[in-house]
């Protein structure tokens, strides 16, 4: 009976496991990549901040300046560093898991709009994003 007993409640603790584990991977960001990395969603509404391109932002851009881009993800580069790519260009990204669509995967081939601010330092330059809206 205790073999019963204690077979019925490790089973329970391994199905409990499973669906934590499930629930703690949200889907994200599933192109090409050195490892994956989960996401969850973050706000989806207008932005006031100025649509512009990759050429522009990294020629004119300031330092904290607020944007938005529009085009791919193209690739992982690890420690939630991506490559993001428009038409003029591309550019590193920074984007935190929780600030992909909660529920949406996005690869490769999805067009998304990043709103962020350009972090223009001496050595690098790069653009931390606050959200990832998939694009129709």
């Amino acid at each position: 009976m205790r073999h019963i007993i204690f077979a019925s409640a490790a089973a329970a603790v391994l199905t409990l496991g499973t669906v934590a584990v499930a629930i703690a991977q949200p889907a994200g960001y599933t192109g090409p990549s050195n490892t994956g990395k989960a996401a969850q969603g973050a706000y989806s509404g207008p932005a006031d901040a100025p649509l512009m391109t990759v050429k522009q932002l990294l020629e004119t851009g300031r330092d904290d300046q607020i944007a938005r881009l529009q085009g791919r993800i193209i690739s992982f580069e690890g420690n939630e560093r991506y490559i993001f790519e428009d038409a003029t260009g591309r550019m590193t990204v920074e984007i935190d898991a929780e600030d992909f669509p909660t529920g949406q995967t996005i690869n490769a081939e999805h067009r998304v709009e990043l709103v962020g601010e350009l972090d223009k330092g001496l050595r690098k330059t790069e653009f931390e994003v606050d959200r990832v809206t998939l694009l129709p």
